[in-house]
Parts: structure tokens; sequence; C-alpha cells
């Protein structure tokens, strides 16, 4: 009695997600119904049924976590990251010219955003859930003011459309099941490092869909049309991606998470119809 009385409350959990997450419920389900089946395969009687319950009732946290509780541990992830990295202090080149750049996109489209730049040669720019958008020194070196701005603008498409959101929600539920992540109470745990750098990998190893990033690519081009840039900017930055795959080994790990830029260049040329 008390083992199928675990079991009907860890279904009936499952189902309450089913209903009320927002974006990815089916795979909340699937993660309570994987934690069901393979923890605490040691053991018997109503331990194992404990063990088992208390895996779901980890995941099922995640799988109904708010998108407030979410930004939450963005901003922390973030702020790990601005620690742990190389962060451009105010009066760097790189950090100015970024500063002179976003200043007047810091509350774009209805999201408070802000930037920062990375001292790393890494061809790489990023977003988090929170709004915080990261720039790499070594894409500022390759990009001009319009074709980073083009990059820019893909990074808080990301945002808009909430794929940051839904990466983020991937990777705490991921990070669940190893209790990298706990809920309570609607409100975000304070995380460790070590958690937070736990989170990060499973952020890092995550990739954006194709329809996303298409969406983003489209978002940065509406984004450099609505400002008057250089609506040609985003296809001359994805050529330059393009001619330099296989010449670097930070380009190369953005490159094989992204779809072809080559492509993306030309969809971008096919889009504009030739305009400056």
């Amino acid at each position: 009695m008390k083992k199928m009385t675990y079991i009907a409350l860890a279904c009936a959990l499952a189902l309450t997600g089913c209903a009320t997450t927002e974006g990815g419920s089916a795979s909340g389900l699937s993660a309570v119904a994987s934690a069901l089946n393979t923890t605490g395969a040691a053991g018997s009687g109503g331990s194992k049924t404990e063990n088992k319950v208390g895996a779901a009732m980890d995941v099922f946290k995640a799988a109904t976590v708010s998108d407030e509780e979410l930004k939450s541990v963005a901003l922390q992830y973030r702020a790990y990251g601005d620690r742990t990295e190389k962060l451009a202090p105010p009066k760097n080149k790189y950090a100015q010219r970024l500063e002179r750049l976003t200043r007047k996109h810091v509350n774009e489209d209805g999201l408070q955003l802000n930037f920062k730049v990375y001292l790393s040669k890494d061809v790489n720019a990023n977003a988090t859930a929170d709004g915080s958008i990261r720039v790499y020194a070594g894409l500022m070196d390759m990009m001009n003011d319009q074709e980073l701005l083009g990059v820019i603008g893909h990074e808080i498409g990301h945002v808009k459309h909430a794929h940051t959101m839904s990466a983020m929600r991937t990777a705490y539920m991921a990070s669940a099941g190893r209790k990298a992540v706990a809920a309570s109470s609607g409100t975000a745990a304070k995380l460790a490092d070590s958690e937070l750098g736990a989170l990060g990998e499973k952020l890092f190893n995550s990739q954006f869909s194709q329809s996303q990033e298409t969406e983003s690519d489209d978002y940065g081009l509406a984004f450099m049309q609505k400002h008057k840039y250089n609506v040609k900017a985003l296809e001359s930055a994805f050529r330059k991606l393009a001619s330099l795959s296989g010449k670097q080994g930070g380009l190369e790990q953005m490159l094989s998470s992204h779809p072809d830029p080559g492509s993306r260049a030309d969809r971008m040329r096919d889009k504009t119809g030739g305009k400056k």
C-alpha cells in the first residue's frame, strides 16, 4: 500500500507538471518517468521507492519552475561567469567600444539588457535568460561596428524569443537529476560555484535548434532595419565566420553548435535583396 501511494503521488505530480509547465511539459513528464524507472536500483521495499519518488520530486521541481526563478538562476550563473572569465574593465578599449555601440539598446524591445566584454581570443557571443549579453574580444577584433551590431541583434533575438529561457530550463532540469540546482518555495536557491559550473557545462553543451537560429537571424535583420543600420552587415559577418572555418579552435566550437554560416549569409543576402 505504501509503495502504491508513493507511485500514485509521483504520477499525480507528473500530470500536474504537464498541465502547468510552460514550454516543455512533455520533457518534464519523461524526466519524472525516467527518475522513477532508473533511480534506486539497489535496495528494496520502502527505501527503494522513497529514493525513486525523491528523484522524481527533484525533476518535478525543475520541470515546473517559473520564468522568474529561471531568470534568478541565470543572473547567478552570469555573475559566476563574470567572476571566472576575464571581464573587460570599463576603461578598456573593448568595453568602451561595446558601450558606445549598445548604450541605446539597454532597453530594447521591452527587454532590460546589459552588455559586457570577455577578454578572450575566442570568436563568440552569447546571451542568457536574464538579458545579459557577453561579447568576446576575438569576435570584436574580427567584426566592424555594423557587423558587431548585427551579431548583437541576433543575440537579442535569442532573449526576445525566449530561446535562452528554454535553454536554461533544459539545463536546469538536467542538473536537477544530479541535485546541482535546487528550488525552494518558488525562489531560486543560492547556488555554490561548483553547482553553477555544472549548470554552465549543461548550457555550454546545449544547442539552439535550426529554427531558433533562423528566428534570431531574422530578428537581427529586423533590428538592423529598425535602427537604420547597414542591413548587409549580418551577411558580411556570416561570410567572415565562414571564411575562418577550420582555422581557429575557438571558432570551431561555435560553428559546431550553429548552422552553416555560409548558408546563413546567403539567406541574409536573399532577404535584403542587395540593399545596403
